[in-house]
């Protein structure tokens, strides 16, 4: 019920789970967890009829886990980088002729706002309404930019062909599996 919380309301897309931690522990996990169908040990061991010392001792456990896997995300994704990596990405794309210029104008714009109306896009990088829709279409198309309609705003996706460029570490290597 934890992790089915925890994935609902951080919307992490699966990538952050508890489980894995609880994967990493899981002789401890299933003794902590056992333990707790314990009947009380003595009168201030709690009020019921099972132990309050060990649901508080199985909690501790779970809390450090989450915890413990949220610095491990961190380590591995290293948010205060994440923009750079993203807009050396676009700089590197452009130069090859892989997107289109301003590409990284755009994308610099989404990361500090988040989510991006359509209509303001022209103006924002001082072009015409035809080179605002190359430079957002092609970046829709490489799945940097997410929208729920042709008309909805635009908001920031992180496509896994680029995971492994923005987000290093968070994958692991195909090369070093074998």
């Amino acid at each position: 019920m934890s992790h089915a919380h925890w994935l609902a309301q951080l919307d992490t897309g699966g990538v952050w789970s508890i489980a894995r931690g609880l994967a990493r522990n899981v002789d401890t996990y299933k003794q902590l967890l056992a333990n707790c169908d314990l009947p009380r040990r003595n009168d201030l061991d709690g009020r019921g009829n099972l132990s309050e010392e060990a649901l508080a001792e199985f909690t501790r456990f779970f809390l450090e886990t989450g915890l413990d896997q949220v610095e491990f995300m961190e380590d591995l994704m290293r948010p205060d980088a994440l923009r750079t990596r993203i807009l050396v990405w676009a700089e590197e794309e452009t130069r090859m002729g892989k997107l289109p210029q301003r590409a990284g104008q755009l994308l610099e714009a989404m990361l500090y706002r988040g989510e991006l109306p359509r209509g303001e896009i022209g103006s924002l990088l001082g072009t015409t309404d035809r080179t605002s829709r190359r430079v957002t279409s092609e970046l829709l198309q490489r799945g940097v930019f997410e929208s729920e309609s042709s008309r909805a705003p635009l908001r920031l996706a992180f496509p896994a062909a680029l995971a492994s460029r923005w987000m290093p570490g968070l994958f692991p290597d195909k090369r070093s599996q074998t």
